[in-house]
């Protein structure tokens, strides 16, 4: 099928109202319902996304003007804050947390910067008098002269940053602010954590490198990716918090699972529309995702059942209507409710609360 008669088909769906089969769907605006007012629309773009232990998101956004936020909706809260905007940036390539700090890797016309905040405190409950500063954040520089950041995650102690530029690979010491050129490479595509806490990126000849990330040994065309089709591919990763397993899509859509204990498995199955887009696993091992383009639908790819299933186009229902089409990342919850940030104008933070297995005798 062409890419147009993919958009035909998409289109034509949703005009006999295909959305989402499973689970609830809630789009939650960009600041404290009642209180305060949401991130301007075209400031809103929401691409990059990660959480705590405990629970609270952080989260940053593109656009005209690039915004770093928290959500917290454990306990009495459920609120979006917008923690300020970056001088200079328009997009926020990554947002990663540690056990103290978060840093937030922007990029604008001068190149990519790395910024450091505090993590938020946890409120007890917002119903009583509240109140939140913005303190400014820390600057640690450049990761390369004038380039651009491609992508970062934390590593597994969450004491290091492991990010990549155009053309260098990067290490943030989130205690010490430090920031450190490892060696050259090209940046392509999003950087995945595994099993073993090896840090994985996109390489040259259809190979992925390793990193890691205490030793900052690199190797290059450390692994080999499966047969599939790699050319042009952004990779994107889905990692399984409880047993490590990462996973990864071709540009055809085709999905698969990566082990550092047993590599690469065979194609899992494949999506309905291409490219795959932001997923993550929940912590029954089912990995529910996006793919296709300007009008995405949902996937879920189910690991006891070995089935990858269509669960259709986003919708919330919940207090106003509305619709997903575009999203920039992903990332579990802390009670496994998977949370997709919206890539699009006026974005919202998107919590799935997917269907409860069945019980198995």
């Amino acid at each position: 099928m062409t890419s147009s008669d993919d958009k035909k088909a998409v289109i034509d769906e949703i005009v006999h109202g295909t959305f989402v089969k499973e689970g609830v769907m809630v789009a939650f605006p960009l600041c404290f319902p009642g209180a305060t007012t949401p991130i301007t629309a075209a400031e809103s773009h929401i691409t990059a996304l990660d959480a705590t232990a405990d629970g609270v998101v952080y989260g940053g956004t593109s656009g005209r003007l690039t915004h770093v936020f928290v959500g917290m909706f454990n306990g009495v809260t459920g609120i979006v804050f917008d923690m300020g905007t970056v001088e200079g940036a328009d997009h926020c390539a990554a947002i990663c947390c540690g056990q103290e700090y978060f840093v937030a890797c922007v990029n604008g016309p001068g190149g990519g910067r790395i910024l450091r905040h505090k993590l938020q405190p946890l409120p007890f409950d917002l119903i009583q008098e509240w109140a939140f500063s913005r303190q400014p954040f820390e600057d640690l520089g450049e990761a390369g002269k004038c380039e651009r950041i491609v992508h970062a995650v934390t590593d597994l102690s969450r004491r290091f940053v492991i990010g990549t530029t155009d053309t260098h690979l990067f290490r943030v010491d989130l205690e010490s602010g430090q920031v450190e050129v490892m060696c050259e490479l090209l940046g392509a595509g999003r950087l995945g954590v595994g099993s073993k806490g090896g840090t994985f990126g996109l390489d040259e000849g259809n190979h992925l490198w390793r990193c890691n990330a205490t030793t900052g040994a690199v190797m290059r065309k450390d692994v080999k990716l499966p047969p599939g089709s790699w050319d042009n591919v952004s990779l994107i990763w889905a990692r399984d918090r409880v047993d490590g397993t990462l996973y990864t899509a071709d540009a055809e859509g085709n999905l698969f699972a990566f082990t550092e204990e047993r590599g690469f498995s065979k194609c899992l199955g494949r999506t309905r529309l291409a490219p795959v887009g932001p997923m993550a696993a929940t912590f029954d091992g089912r990995v529910f995702g996006t793919c296709g383009e300007e009008i995405s639908r949902l996937f879920c790819y189910d690991t006891d059942a070995h089935e990858l299933t269509d669960i259709g186009v986003a919708v919330s229902v919940i207090e106003r209507r509305r619709y997903g089409y575009v999203f920039g990342d992903a990332v579990t919850g802390r009670d496994g409710q998977v949370f997709f940030g919206e890539d699009d104008d006026l974005g919202h933070l998107w919590l799935y609360f997917p269907r409860i297995k069945p019980r198995r005798n």
